[in-house]
């Protein structure tokens, strides 16, 4: 999987680009959590939900948010990150101009940058929200919500506790014209560990395969 350099508001960003073979697949972008907890796209959560994009057959792009890795900048309470989000997509885009649907991904704050992308690009058709943080930031800019998607967490979450989640998702789906899949994993915490990531990505992988078999149609 080629590693690819692309230029960011705040300098250059650093990622991983994993295309397929016909010039009009899918495309995928994911975002990882928190640059200050450690967070980086080769977290655990974020490479399993981009091979799990690749496998549907999406072109696939996760990123280091700026000052993570090799990416220039600094850390810039998530108002930069978005920024950087945004020109990923660009870029991703810029590659693949025969692309029939765009997807967004993210895990906890990764999540939360996901979700506010949505809002900003019309074209992403469909969405996969990893532990939403909704106790640490507000997500009431999601109105409407202009995309249906996936919200996947763990019941034993200490980081975003499912109370706040199952709020998130209840205002959510009182909108009309979209879908809120909701999805509370019995057991799991925020980071998905075993034995819970491979149902999570069983899970995701399902969504995403039956939404794209409904939009074939």
């Amino acid at each position: 999987m080629p590693e690819v350099i692309f230029p960011g508001p705040e300098g250059r960003l650093e990622g991983r680009y994993h295309p397929q073979r016909s010039n009009d697949a899918p495309i995928a972008i994911v975002l990882h959590p928190h640059p200050q907890f450690g967070g980086t796209m080769n977290n655990k959560v974020v490479y399993n939900l981009h091979y799990a994009f690749h496998q549907l057959g999406f072109t696939v792009l996760r990123f280091n948010f700026r000052g993570v890795g090799r990416s220039q900048g600094e850390y810039d309470q998530g108002i930069g990150e978005l920024s950087d989000a945004a020109s990923a997509l660009d870029y991703l885009q810029s590659l693949n101009t025969n692309a029939k649907h765009c997807w967004v991904a993210g895990f906890s704050f990764g999540a939360w940058i996901g979700m506010q992308l949505l809002m900003r690009r019309p074209e992403i058709t469909g969405f996969i929200s990893v532990s939403p943080p909704a106790n640490m930031y507000d997500f009431s800019f999601l109105a409407p919500c202009p995309s249906s998607g996936l919200v996947i967490n763990g019941s034993a979450d200490r980081v975003a506790p499912p109370a706040d989640t199952r709020s998130l998702v209840g205002k959510l789906h009182e909108q009309k014209g979209i879908t809120i899949t909701h999805v509370e994993m019995e057991g799991a915490g925020h980071f998905f560990e075993d034995p819970h990531m491979e149902p999570m990505i069983g899970t995701v992988k399902d969504y995403v395969a039956r939404r794209l078999t409904e939009t074939t149609r």
